[in-house]
């Protein structure tokens, strides 16, 4: 665990430099809110009842993420305590309930913008924990692959015709290097392409060797017509969402791209713990006992 911890504090420190050093704006966490990612899979609800007013633990900062590039600010990170209380029996192996995202945000990026802003972190990530933490790395058998740049792309009609549903993880073990799946059905707020319905400008950033999915994000949606929309075709319930689309309807939510990522995720692929357990020193899992 010693050599997991201390690549782990290298790689918090790579990830704040970079982004300060590029412009971002560093935003503290919000833990509890009225309303937070609905995610596109299920999870227990963590909810707190406070002084008449029902409150949620932070699945993800994406609405916050979207309020708060309304003013000056032009980019955001958060490194973001998350809590989502997966199921136990649908809990894959990269899922824990209670993990720490790094999420960033920029007002009027496009997709093309995150993607060459994640590989430049990652390959820097990469390099830098071989360059500084050789002894960690020999210490847990791994020889950590440097990719190269740009990283493959893939669209989820091209996978599911050669890999059917299963193709992230059938792919993520055929290849070496990190990719990019593309056009993900998911939650109302990544972008659906408004010239073709049912293709979505959003992403996510696949480790090779089996370790699958580490990021999550996509251009936004910020026209409220087609947020009611979307959320209509999705049923959910617009009341719990009543300030925010109050914002949309008033033209105030900018247009933004970004996406989070695990930092366990990330310290599971540089690693090759295929455990995810073994990278948390207090992990909370949803296939084990919390012991402390």
């Amino acid at each position: 665990m010693t050599a997991v911890l201390k690549i782990q504090s290298l790689v918090l420190y790579e990830i704040q430099t970079f982004f300060r050093a590029r412009g971002f704006t560093e935003l503290p966490p919000v833990i509890t809110a009225p309303i937070t990612d609905p995610l596109a899979h299920g999870v227990h609800p963590a909810y707190l009842d406070y002084e008449g007013q029902t409150l949620q633990l932070t699945k993800s900062m994406i609405f916050h993420k979207q309020i708060a590039l309304l003013g000056d600010i032009n980019k955001i990170f958060i490194i973001s305590p998350n809590v989502r209380l997966e199921k136990s029996r649908e809990a894959k192996d990269r899922h824990l309930l209670e993990f720490q995202q790094i999420d960033f945000e920029m007002k009027g990026a496009k997709k093309a913008d995150v993607y060459l802003l994640m590989e430049d972190l990652l390959t820097k990530i990469i390099a830098t924990v071989k360059a500084k933490c050789k002894a960690e790395l020999v210490i847990l058998g791994r020889k950590l692959p440097t990719p190269k740049t740009p990283f493959p792309r893939f669209s989820t009609t091209t996978l599911i015709k050669q890999y059917g549903e299963n193709y992230e993880s059938e792919l993520s073990k055929a290849m070496t290097t990190p990719f990019w799946i593309e056009s993900l059905y998911r939650e109302f707020y990544d972008k659906e392409d408004p010239t073709t319905r049912g293709h979505f400008i959003n992403y996510d950033l696949i480790y090779p060797e089996g370790f699958e999915e580490g990021l999550s994000g996509g251009e936004r949606e910020h026209d409220y017509e087609v947020i009611i929309r979307k959320m209509k075709e999705r049923r959910m319930d617009t009341a719990d969402y009543e300030i925010y689309l109050e914002l949309a309807k008033e033209k105030l939510i900018p247009q933004t791209a970004g996406a989070g990522f695990g930092l366990q995720r990330l310290l599971r692929y540089l690693t090759g713990i295929k455990k995810m357990e073994e990278v948390v020193l207090f992990p909370r899992s949803p296939r084990e006992k919390i012991l402390f």
